[in-house]
């Protein structure tokens, strides 16, 4: 049996605009967009993609899945998604060499250091 990996789902009051969000903050294109489902991916058929649908409850704890992130400079990306609407946060990570972020919703990623392992 093969599986192919093609995306992540990403429950959001406002699917279009978290899913632009996220696309503007990763440079990744628009795939579909409906007032319930937005989907992202790197390139138009590269996988896997970012899909963003509709849930009419807001995020109520630390999420239990996120995403990481590995830039080459983590302090310019830092700063770059902080300018972009992304707010640190704190989910007991401690004095870590990664900085953990939420986007406009809550949804917290991580932006790793060069040497995270």
């Amino acid at each position: 049996m093969a599986l192919q990996w093609e995306q992540v789902l990403v429950h959001s009051t406002d699917p279009m605009s978290l899913g632009q969000w996220w696309a503007d903050a990763l440079g990744w294109v628009v795939v579909h967009s409906s007032p319930d489902e937005f989907e992202i991916r790197p390139e138009p058929d590269r996988m896997p993609g970012l899909d963003f649908v509709r849930l009419d409850e807001a995020k109520k704890s630390k999420s239990r899945l996120h995403l990481d992130f590995r830039p080459d400079d983590q302090d310019a990306e830092v700063a770059r998604l902080v300018a972009h609407g992304a707010r640190r946060v704190d989910i007991g990570q401690g004095d870590r060499p990664w900085v953990v972020l939420a986007d406009p919703e809550g949804n917290e990623f991580c932006v790793l250091s060069q040497g995270t392992a």
